[in-house]
């Protein structure tokens, strides 16, 4: 058996043909930051040019190599090649501390990107696409605020030594660069809404690594946010404050690759997996999954084709989480059939190395389980069928004491009353007088007869007294003296109190039949979510479960409602009957 996920055969795998690629974003990466610091260190625009170096290579070089690094391990998501353009973008920005013309106007024409890069990159985190139409507007109006009014604050001499600049109007272009920045900041504070929105969607992330990154997100957004607030009101803590933001920039991408690493390492969790298997023999694999994953969450699905549908473990119907929540699922096929699936955290989706890993371990318990949980589902089939057998039969017999009751037993008691009226008008010829006598007394032993079948049928007045009353109607009847002790409160579910009179009928009958015994316990109890039936007597045992029908009935009826009957009977020590059934 080779299970495998709903993916496509080597997706997740970097084609030999994009190794080159990102062998030449990583050189290009390191070109960037050299020129930006050979720029720093030769321009004549800036007053602490290896600050200012340091800085902008504290984006360039970690946003680069970090998207190369989710390029290659993720190469079916957008993430990485984001966070490449975010770096190699900041790394065109120090363009403008050239001394020339043209690489100066490059470079203030991309200075706002960058953080509208960055803002993509936070939203679109991890699989490189944004999710709703919301942040794809939020994101495209960044990119429109962060280029048109460049153009326009070159064209109006904002920059002196621009290409771009045609007329000297400098108080509206700083006018327009101070809208642009406010712009720029309310964007990036709607990111960090929408971050927090998904946080309290999806719930706090399992890993520590990705819960730092997730707190870098928004950390950084408002920081980015405060800068732009500074510099469009000139605030003298605005070096500090852009400072503290480069700092703060920097650390997602780092806190990604410790996310990274920490995925990997947790691949060595499938060797404890391994032995988990190994040493419990269980068929619930959900605690050791739950164990390798980091998950406590994890939740295991069977689908079974004969019932058309997804089991859990002990064979009662789920179903899988729907996409776009907390939850996520992955299903596991064989030969191109579903054999099981994962519900799991929806954070465990940016671990899919780990998910496959652990995957890969548990295929063969995998389907172990399976079969165990359409066990258990034709076992609870069973059960049902049972019931439902019982239930009928019941229904059955109940219809045919109320057709005795209103057909044949009334006609008896007419014909009786009858026979009383043509008695008294036949007047006192004796020898007519002793047949019809004879008659009234043959009906009534036949009436008596009937009444008693009906009542073995289904007795009437265990529907219309309850339980107590019918028993006691019972033991009056027994001839062997009975104590009686009967301790439920209120009426129990009629399948309950007819299988607990017929269990108490049939020991009864039993004991006045075979056992020779001289007095009968019969205690009834309710508690703890179930009744209790007890029968003892002082007869001469012996009794087998197996040997009659009686018995192996009363063993059917009780077991058919989720119940356990047993008994005792050594040779000479009288008879135990025990029948435990679970109150519905």
């Amino acid at each position: 058996m080779t299970p495998v996920t709903g993916r496509e055969p080597g997706k997740g795998h970097l084609h030999p043909a994009r190794a080159s690629v990102l062998w030449a974003l990583g050189v290009a990466g390191v070109a960037a930051a050299s020129v930006a610091v050979t720029f720093a260190m030769t321009g004549d625009n800036l007053q602490r040019p290896v600050l200012q170096a340091v800085l902008i290579n504290w984006i360039v070089l970690p946003y680069t190599l970090s998207g190369i690094v989710a390029w290659w391990r993720r190469p079916d998501s957008r993430l990485g090649p984001l966070m490449v353009a975010v770096g190699l973008v900041t790394a065109l920005s120090s363009l403008q501390w050239a001394d020339s013309p043209l690489l100066f106007t490059a470079g203030h024409l991309v200075d706002m990107l960058p953080p509208v890069l960055i803002l993509h990159v936070f939203l679109a985190y991890p699989t490189g696409l944004l999710q709703t139409r919301f942040e794809r507007l939020v994101v495209v109006t960044g990119y429109l605020v962060a280029l048109l009014p460049q153009v326009a604050k070159g064209l109006l001499g904002v920059r002196p030594g621009s290409l771009l600049n045609l007329v000297e109007a400098a108080a509206l272009g700083t006018a327009i660069e101070q809208g642009q920045l406010l712009a720029i900041s309310f964007l990036l504070l709607v990111g960090v809404v929408l971050l927090a929105s998904r946080r309290r969607r999806t719930g706090r992330p399992r890993r520590r690594p990705v819960g730092l990154l997730t707190d870098a997100f928004a950390l950084g957004l408002v920081m980015l946010a405060l800068l732009f607030v500074a510099g469009a009101r000139g605030w003298a803590s605005f070096e500090i404050i852009r400072h503290l933001t480069f700092l703060v920039l920097g650390l997602a991408p780092l806190a990604f690759l410790a996310g990274l690493l920490d995925a990997r390492l947790a691949r060595g969790d499938v060797g404890g997996l391994l032995v988990d298997l190994q040493q419990d023999g269980v068929p619930d694999l959900s605690p050791s999954l739950a164990r390798a994953l980091h998950d406590p969450s994890v939740q295991v699905a069977y689908w079974l084709p004969e019932f058309d549908s997804w089991t859990d473990q002990d064979g009662r119907p789920t179903t899988l989480p729907s996409s776009g929540g907390s939850r996520a699922a992955r299903v596991i096929y064989s030969a191109g059939v579903p054999v099981a699936a994962l519900s799991f955290h929806s954070s465990l989706e940016d671990e899919r190395e780990l998910l496959d890993a652990v995957v890969a371990a548990a295929a063969i318990a995998l389907e172990n389980g399976r079969l165990h949980a359409e066990l258990r589902a034709r076992l609870d089939e069973l059960q049902g069928s049972r019931t439902r057998v019982l239930e009928a039969e019941q229904r059955e017999r109940q219809r045919l004491e109320r057709d005795l009751h209103d057909g044949a037993q009334q006609r008896l008691v007419a014909l009786t009353l009858e026979l009383g009226l043509l008695e008294r008008g036949l007047g006192s010829d004796p020898a007519t007088a002793a047949r019809l006598a004879l008659v009234r007394q043959e009906l009534a032993v036949a009436l008596t007869e009937l009444r008693d079948v009906a009542r073995g049928l289904h007795p009437a007045v265990l529907s219309g007294h309850g339980l107590a009353v019918a028993l006691e109607s019972l033991v009056a009847r027994s001839p062997v003296p009975v104590r009686l002790a009967v301790h439920v409160e209120g009426r129990l579910g009629e399948a309950v109190e007819v299988a607990a009179y017929y269990v108490v009928c049939e020991s009864l009958a039993n004991v006045a039949k075979h056992a020779g015994a001289d007095s009968i316990e019969v205690a009834l109890a309710s508690g703890g979510g179930r009744v209790t039936v007890r029968v003892v007597d002082d007869g001469a045992g012996g009794a087998d479960p197996e040997g009659g029908s009686g018995l192996r009935g009363l063993a059917d009826r009780v077991e058919a409602l989720g119940g356990r009957l047993r008994v005792w009977s050594p040779a000479g020590g009288g008879t135990r009957l025990e029948a435990e059934i679970p109150c519905r």
